[in-house]
């Protein structure tokens, strides 16, 4: 089989598992006829449109396009927005980039569209052609956090082999602190007081827990396999502890009443007591 049909394979096995092909093609503006054609091997996929198929569909780009070993990170869920108009201008991109930012330092409920449209550098009109309000504004800016922290993992996960290790570069990378992570604990916190009254923020809320969790799962999983962690580790357990910590110690650095050092030193404090195995040595984050 050649490398042209190993992708278009792997392209169509992405693409079937989450539903109508029309939707796929609707979400990353491509003609559907196009997408049939690049499928059938009657014309070949893009750069840009693989790697809009990889976003929508959940799956890795490097898989997708050259059959990567599974990565260390868990896939975010599907991405699919059902009626999304084409951008091929990048202006939804612009549009979402503006309201991550508005949202995570202003507040969810101090945000307006004409200041959207206003740092994105566009209208207030060519907002709503992407979005029809703030409640969607939210919903998609949740998702893109999702996928900051898949890419970010991806690629600082991917070469570390040792479990305890990718482990503790895992939690690191959950720390609120920095110009990116902070803006992002701002919307997940934002997100979990508009879950408590919103069903509907709920359901996106724990789609996007769900990444986060397997990631740790799988982490886990690997560490016992390897002989690194307890070969009895209780591992759906040890998950929820650790994202719950996560979770909680998080908000207390938020809110200034801890800070990310201490957050980090109680993370790792679980994991030498409770996941590693103590005949071995703890390497260094």
């Amino acid at each position: 089989m050649s490398e042209d049909e190993e992708v278009r394979r792997r392209v169509r096995a992405a693409v079937d598992r989450i539903g109508p092909r029309r939707r796929v093609a609707s979400a990353i503006g491509l003609d559907e006829t196009k997408l049939s054609k690049a499928l059938a091997g009657r014309r070949r996929f893009t750069a840009g449109e693989l790697a809009a198929i990889a976003g929508v569909t959940g799956v890795p780009l490097p898989w997708l396009t050259r059959g990567d070993d599974p990565p260390v990170t868990a896939t975010p869920g599907p991405a699919i927005r059902e009626n999304v108009a084409p951008d091929p201008d990048g202006a939804r991109a612009r549009i979402l980039d503006a309201a991550w930012t508005l949202i995570a330092t202003a507040g969810y409920h101090r945000v307006r569209v004409a200041d959207v449209a206003e740092r994105a550098g566009t209208s207030s009109a060519a907002v709503h052609y992407h979005f029809p309000g703030r409640e969607a504004l939210l919903g998609e800016a949740l998702r893109h956090n999702v996928e900051l922290a898949f890419a970010r993992q991806s690629d600082a996960l991917r070469d570390i082999d040792d479990p305890h290790r990718r482990l503790l570069t895992l939690l690191d990378l959950q720390m609120p602190e920095g110009p990116v992570l902070r803006p992002e604990w701002s919307i997940w916190m934002q997100v979990w007081v508009e879950a408590v009254v919103d069903a509907d923020r709920r359901e996106l809320y724990a789609l996007a827990q769900d990444r986060w969790s397997r990631t740790v799962r799988m982490t886990l999983r690997d560490g016992v396999e390897a002989g690194i962690f307890w070969a009895d580790l209780d591992v759906e357990l040890r998950a929820r502890q650790l994202t719950a910590l996560v979770d909680g110690l998080g908000v207390g650095v938020m809110t200034g009443a801890s800070d990310a050092a201490a957050m980090r030193a109680a993370l790792h404090d679980v994991i030498d007591h409770l996941i590693v195995r103590r005949d071995l040595s703890c390497p260094d984050p």
